[in-house]
């Protein structure tokens, strides 16, 4: 376990929430590492709670695939498998491109405006070269297609899936080499959506998340 790992107070939730986010935080981050056991005594000691917040926070983690409950050794970071990446990516690409196609037809001009902003921003995380930041911001790029769409259960759809994909987003970013192709992509999708030419939305987008599974796969394969 890190030594960085802490937990930040916050006055506004309940301790098992601040807990929950502590530790999908590490496990998002890689503090956490694929396979590691989460020991509940050990994480109350580290994190100065009592185990009932850690027993919730694991319970909730195992919920959203971050953590694995193995028979008689008790919860483990999940590892990222090549199967689960798929799942994940075969929902994400067909929601993605609806998307698209729907933010291409209905996204006002401020909503366009936006979606440039936060491309810049995205742009701006890249250059930094800080993975947490440009996850936070390739999110946040996405955010205004999703809410482009006006499709509340769309929206609702896609952030179920949200914490896992975050973690394959993230995965995607630390490959240093393809923060420029991932820069190229929201361009074109941003051109695309500017121009509204939806069926180039549509091909930009699945281009997007095939690249992310070829190089996420990739990645799984040579940590095996």
């Amino acid at each position: 376990m890190s030594n960085d790992l802490k937990v930040n107070m916050n006055e506004y939730l309940p301790l098992r929430d601040v807990v929950f986010n502590t530790l999908r935080q590490a496990i998002l981050k890689g503090e956490l590492a694929p396979g590691e056991r989460l020991m509940e005594i050990q994480l109350a000691e580290r994190l100065g709670v009592s185990r009932t917040p850690i027993r919730e926070a694991i319970r909730k983690l195992e919920l959203e695939g971050l953590v694995l409950m193995v028979p008689r050794k008790g919860a483990e970071v999940a590892k990222i498998s090549e199967k689960s990446l798929r799942d994940v990516l075969e929902v994400r690409r067909s929601l993605e491109e609806l998307a698209i196609e729907l933010a291409c037809q209905r996204m006002n001009r401020e909503a366009v405006d936006e979606l440039e902003k936060k491309q810049e921003e995205f742009k701006n995380a890249v250059e930094n070269g800080n993975a947490m930041e440009i996850a936070e911001t390739d999110e946040a790029y996405h955010d205004v297609i999703y809410k482009g769409t006006c499709n509340d259960r769309l929206v609702q759809m896609i952030n179920n899936l949200r914490e896992q994909m975050y973690r394959y987003r993230l995965e995607y970013i630390k490959d240093e080499d393809k923060r420029q192709i991932l820069l190229l992509e929201h361009d074109n999708i941003l051109k695309a959506v500017r121009q509204r030419k939806v069926q180039e939305a549509k091909e930009a987008m699945r281009e997007h998340i095939d690249n992310q599974e070829i190089t996420v796969s990739k990645n799984i394969k040579e940590q095996e």
